[in-house]
């Protein structure tokens, strides 16, 4: 059963890993990677990743990218979103801490962000306005 806007937005909003998928060019399959995102109901969806990275170099080159967030309890649902780049800029330390902080406990956050400044190097944040949906909730 399709969510409504609504939950479809919540769900979106919830930490989950996204699977995020960009055209990699001629002869190829999309490049297709887990990662941490943040988005907002009604908003933007926002990702933080290294600026020389293929992904970000591939999402510059096609403009546009999808996202998949999924779960398996207590019912199997997910939330598909393409949309347009919106506009990208440098990532700061404040993107890193809010990204990170969503997926990490405390316990776990301070060692990763020390890993991710030593050794992550220039990041990007890239904005994304989902302009098409795909969601549903398979039930229990």
């Amino acid at each position: 059963m399709a969510l409504t806007r609504e939950e479809r937005e919540q769900f979106l909003a919830e930490p989950h890993v996204g699977g995020l998928s960009v055209a990699a060019g001629p002869d190829r399959g999309p490049l297709s990677v887990p990662l941490w995102y943040v988005y907002e109901p009604g908003g933007e969806l926002w990702i933080l990743t290294p600026a020389d990275s293929r992904k970000a170099k591939l999402i510059e080159a096609a403009g546009c990218f999808s996202l998949l967030a999924e779960r398996t309890t207590p019912s199997v649902r997910y939330v598909s979103v393409e949309g347009p780049v919106t506009r990208t800029a440098p990532g700061s330390d404040e993107h890193l801490v809010r990204i990170s902080s969503r997926y990490l406990s405390d316990a776990a956050l301070d060692g990763y962000l020390d890993f991710a400044r030593a050794e992550l190097g220039a990041q990007v944040v890239i904005h994304m306005r989902p302009r098409h949906w795909l969601s549903a909730d398979l039930g229990s």
